[in-house]
């Protein structure tokens, strides 16, 4: 793929990214050079992390050897943006940042890196299991060779689709929020069973299989949401008084606006 790449954070989705690409000998552990914020991250990486990356602490004199490199993966949390300061020795103007801060703008991230082309990316968290969604925002003046690099670290592990910046907060809420948001359903349905005198394990299995299934159903039959409920809401029976408590404590509305709420949240680290 490149030569060289940096990694600055390398969480559980910047493990993920770079992993697959490693595996599979598209890139050399000797040029992935990363920096992590603590101590105990340096350690870990070292000790535990299967291939042997250069990883160095931040702040240190060798992190800086980060700046060498002409593409750099920007994934720390959007508040520690501003501990970053490019440095002012570099000359290749072909450097490009790939970020996938939470919410924060390319127009934010020219600012910050004004010698390099930035690349706003939204990922989420089945990326770690190969099944990852992420969207892709292109500032300006990047190259057809760089648009390349970029889907190159996503595509093992991810479908992408590029938008327009306007379209990426969306898109997080119901990426990268959405599991949580899902987890939590599928933690209520559970309960759900518990209260009807299931074991926890065995109504959790249930709830998960079920909705696996009914993905599975809607996709393979190309059904509507709409079609999909009525093949199994029948008059006056069970699926119908399900949905009638649904409607009265308004669920559906409050789904809709935890969305919203996570879409204006993304649009404040602006």
């Amino acid at each position: 793929m490149t030569d060289k790449i940096a990694v600055i954070g390398f969480g559980n989705i910047a493990s993920a990214i770079v992993t697959p690409l490693l595996d599979k000998k598209l890139i050399q552990p000797e040029n992935v050079f990363c920096v992590v914020n603590t101590e105990k991250s340096l350690e870990k990486i070292k000790n535990n992390y299967k291939h042997n990356i250069n990883v160095y602490k931040s702040g240190s004199k060798e992190s800086k050897i980060i700046w060498d490199c002409q593409y750099k993966l920007l994934s720390i949390k959007p508040q520690q943006l501003n501990y970053i300061s490019e440095a002012y020795h570099i000359k290749n103007k072909d450097n490009l940042i790939v970020s996938i801060l939470a919410g924060v703008s390319i127009n934010r991230l020219a600012q910050k890196f004004p010698n390099h082309k930035c690349v706003r990316v939204v990922t989420n968290i089945p990326i770690t299991i190969g099944k990852g969604l992420t969207g892709i925002s292109w500032g300006k003046e990047i190259t057809e060779d760089q648009k390349q690099f970029t889907k190159k670290l996503f595509e093992n592990t991810s479908k992408i689709y590029e938008f327009t910046e306007d379209y990426l907060d969306i898109f997080l809420a119901l990426t990268s929020s959405g599991p949580a948001i899902i987890a939590l359903i599928i933690e209520a349905l559970s309960d759900g069973g518990l209260s009807g005198g299931l074991p926890k394990i065995i109504s959790e299995e249930l709830v998960m299989e079920m909705i696996l299934g009914t993905i599975c159903l809607i996709k393979e039959k190309k059904l509507t949401t709409s079609e999909l409920k009525n093949l199994v809401t029948s008059p006056g029976g069970t699926t119908i008084s399900a949905l009638r408590v649904l409607e009265k404590k308004s669920v559906r509305s409050a789904l809709i606006e935890s969305i919203v709420s996570a879409s204006n949240r993304s649009k404040e680290f602006r």
